[in-house]
């Protein structure tokens, strides 16, 4: 026998990364910032010392979050004192240089975190945590793995012996303060009151309350942690759309409230806003039983057509209704008491063949009115 191979085995590979993302805090005894200084000083020390950096972001607190683009620069950022005359202290940042995916394996069901996570840390994973559920007030573990890369970007899949493992991201439950139960910090942040997450009064905590449940977030007959509130389903679908397009959250929480509808509004009620009336009465001239719809109002100068359905089998038609100014310039004598205008059979009025396309750019409005009126009158004495 030949000597025992070592890891990585066929199809794993040992990932070589390093931190891209840091964290420069200016060390003054006043409490300053790098708000205060020029940025072109600041570009200008960065590129002297490092060299021409990824990206350079004056974060809310004032400090610098530098993206380094080698390894060297990684090394050599760690090492700076000062930016010019400026001191300074040089960390990794918490969260940037690393990701968290989920995977799912039934073989790895009777294996410890600490063994998965040792057999696994040759393609960039440092951290091993299962997911539990609780049954009949029990935890019980499960075949599903939260793992944690030391890379900002999550692979496609990772090998677990002969076992090939797809990475999905993972995503987390929304942050709720457990002071103030409101979303998007921790109590250890809270600047908010106590309030109860089961009746949102203030003053008192949830443990012993048994007021009538309700929801300090939505004001609805819930409690504020439970997962039925519309709030935490919101909050629940910004966080996925910053994990899954890799953005900030006051991004995240922007996209997702251009795609909510507003408070009350739903498609059902636009439908029923937008629908038209239908109304049943007898023509005038031929008495065939005919439905009419009301048109829904509109900003639009032109008449909207209004279609007529006939019972008696024939083909439904187009008809303009007539405008308000004519209809009170005509007579009443030629109105009939359902409001339909009594017209005259006139001649077909001749086109010019010479210019037909001037002609058909004078059509007003009274022109086509005059025209449908034409054609329902032609319709009802042919029956007759």
């Amino acid at each position: 026998m030949g000597l025992q191979k070592k890891p990585p085995f066929t199809g794993q590979s040992i990932v070589q990364s390093f931190d891209t993302f840091f964290i420069i805090k200016r060390l003054t005894e006043k409490n300053e910032n790098f708000s205060t200084v020029s940025p072109f000083l600041v570009e200008k020390a960065i590129t002297g010392s490092v060299g021409t950096v990824s990206s350079t972001k004056l974060m809310r607190s004032g400090d610098l979050l530098v993206e380094v683009a080698s390894r060297k620069q990684a090394q050599q950022i760690l090492k700076l004192n000062s930016l010019s005359t400026i001191p300074i202290s040089v960390q990794p940042h918490v969260t940037l240089n690393s990701s968290k995916g989920v995977i799912t394996c039934g073989r790895l069901l009777n294996l410890t975190n600490e063994e998965i996570a040792q057999e696994l840390g040759g393609q960039g994973v440092k951290d091993v945590r299962r997911i539990n559920i609780r049954r009949n007030g029990e935890l019980m573990p499960t075949k599903h793995f939260i793992l944690t890369f030391n890379t900002p970007r999550l692979p496609e899949y990772i090998k677990a012996g002969c076992v090939r493992c797809s990475v999905r991201p993972y995503i987390p439950n929304p942050l709720r303060c457990f002071k103030c139960q409101r979303f998007g910090h921790s109590k250890t942040n809270c600047r908010g009151t106590l309030t109860c997450a089961r009746c949102a009064v203030a003053g008192h905590e949830s443990t012993d309350c048994t007021a009538v449940e309700k929801c300090v977030n939505w004001d609805g007959k819930h409690t504020s942690f439970s997962r039925s509130c519309p709030k935490w389903k919101v909050e629940k679908e910004g966080v996925a759309t910053k994990y899954k397009q890799n953005i900030s959250f006051p991004e995240a929480r922007r996209l997702v409230k251009a795609q909510t509808p507003p408070d009350g509004t739903s498609y059902a009620s636009v439908v029923d806003k937008s629908h038209p009336v239908y109304q049943t009465t007898h023509c005038p001239h031929c008495n065939h039983v005919v439905t009419m719809s009301n048109p829904v109002p509109s900003t639009s100068k032109s008449p909207e057509p209004v279609t007529i359905a006939s019972s008696s089998g024939t083909n439904n038609k187009n008809i303009l209704p007539k405008p308000s100014s004519q209809t009170s310039a005509v007579p009443p004598d030629s109105q009939d008491s359902i409001g339909f205008t009594v017209v005259n059979r006139k001649k077909k009025p001749k086109l010019s063949s010479k210019s037909p396309s001037a002609n058909n750019s004078q059509i007003t409005a009274d022109t086509a009115t005059k025209f449908w009126k034409k054609i329902t009158t032609d319709i009802c004495f042919r029956k007759n």
